[in-house]
């Protein structure tokens, strides 16, 4: 079980407005963002590639994401780069599970093209499909989304910046707890992100007295096309909410539940459908319903880069923060270990986020200025996830708790401290 704490708005991101950071537009799909001579496999200079869903279920998740990686690699190059080199990104499709041949061609050409490290993918099933041909070339994976629990300590090339279902999980939990729910229903894929969050959840609730009425087993197809089966089999067992865990399945369950007569402030949703549907639904579908994703709101001038990064404002920062984090971990490996192949920054990750202690920096010059003066550091996370444990995960992360208005945004409210137990 997680050790939980409430934090005020935006306290665990103030010092994100002190980076000196400028972010540079990219054109959407680009294939990179800049470049350089030699490749990372050659250790001439470090390419890093991204993975994340620029189609399918997860889309929506993309655009943050790219920035992310984005800002960070102009932030790096800005600071003169990796052992003297500018970085150059490769940016990739993971797309979704219904479409695993996209994720799978991503991969071949992204090593093909000598990247040390990838970013990504979003999706935790995507990331099991192609982890072990990642890990088998050397390259490092680092995920800023991935939340399976089957991914811990899955491969010493596997790393990742959001925390396992154990830590959201718990947290949603506790929402659900404290918001008096008594009879719980669940909705839920089959899906290894689904099923996984969902045990996390029941377990949580129900050493707290709370009834889970439909799902602690059941799950649905998620290629269906048509849930009126199930939402009639939850609504039979009259839950006094529903946990929704799906991805874009959600579009067509929120109508059929309301419309057969269950109030969406009554919902909960998970990162991957915790949502901005003020283009989707009547006004007021949705008021006072709450979901999680993973991370630390990130600050007002934070999201502000991530939107020049982006070309344009961006509809949700989901994940923005894990993704700068994650390459900007990649670079600092590199920069330690001397050397741009994929196993020297693999042999550094846990020492630059800070697992052997150290002294504490907040950007990648600042950090490169340590490590070169010979100093261990702590790189301090944006999205506020911890040093990287044995396991590989963060060993402490925050999970960002959201509540949708009466236009049915998903508005931040606080923010919850979590410990990743040991694995």
């Amino acid at each position: 079980m997680a050790r939980w704490n409430t934090i005020a708005r935006g306290a665990a991101l103030a010092a994100v407005a002190t980076l000196a950071l400028a972010a540079c537009s990219t054109d959407e799909g680009s294939e990179t963002s800049s470049s350089s001579d030699g490749g990372g496999a050659t250790g001439d200079g470090l390419k890093i590639g991204s993975l994340l869903p620029i189609t399918g279920s997860l889309a929506f998740l993309g655009p943050p994401e790219v920035a992310g990686v984005d800002l960070a690699i102009t932030e790096i190059n800005e600071a003169g780069g990796v052992l003297g080199s500018d970085v150059e990104v490769i940016h990739a499709d993971s797309s979704d599970t219904a479409n695993p041949q996209i994720a799978s061609q991503s991969v071949s050409d992204l090593i093909s093209q000598g990247v040390a490290g990838i970013v990504g993918a979003a999706s935790s099933s995507v990331s099991l499909n192609v982890v072990d041909d990642i890990a088998a070339a050397s390259v490092v994976q680092i995920s800023p989304a991935n939340t399976s629990t089957a991914l811990s300590g899955y491969s010493p090339f596997y790393f990742r910046v959001a925390p396992p279902d154990t830590v959201q999980g718990s947290a949603l939990g506790n929402v659900i707890v404290a918001d008096g729910v008594e009879n719980l229903g669940i909705l839920v894929f089959e899906d290894d992100y689904g099923t996984s969050l969902r045990d996390v959840v029941v377990s949580t609730v129900e050493a707290e007295g709370v009834n889970v009425t439909y799902g602690g087993t059941e799950t649905f197809d998620p290629t269906a096309t048509n849930f009126s089966a199930e939402v009639q089999a939850v609504m039979a067992t009259n839950p006094d909410a529903i946990l929704v865990i799906a991805f874009d399945q959600t579009y067509q369950l929120i109508p059929e539940l309301v419309g057969a007569g269950f109030p969406g402030s009554e919902l909960y949703f998970t990162d991957g459908n915790t949502a901005d549907y003020s283009a989707d639904f009547e006004p007021g579908t949705l008021e006072g319903a709450k979901g999680t994703i993973p991370g630390a709101n990130p600050s007002e001038d934070f999201q502000a880069l991530l939107d020049e990064a982006n070309g344009s404002p961006l509809d949700s920062y989901s994940y923005g923060a894990e993704s700068y984090d994650s390459t900007i971990l990649l670079a600092l490996a590199a920069v330690k270990g001397g050397a741009t192949d994929g196993a020297t920054v693999q042999a550094n990750m846990a020492a630059v986020s800070g697992a052997n202690g150290g002294t504490e920096c907040d950007s990648f010059a600042a950090c490169v200025e340590l490590i070169e003066a010979g100093e261990e550091i702590q790189y301090m996370a944006v999205s506020g996830s911890g040093p990287f444990n044995e396991a590989n995960d963060p060993s402490s992360a925050y999970i960002g708790v959201y509540e949708y208005d009466e236009n049915n945004v998903n508005i931040w409210t606080e923010a919850v401290y979590g410990e990743v137990p040991a694995a």
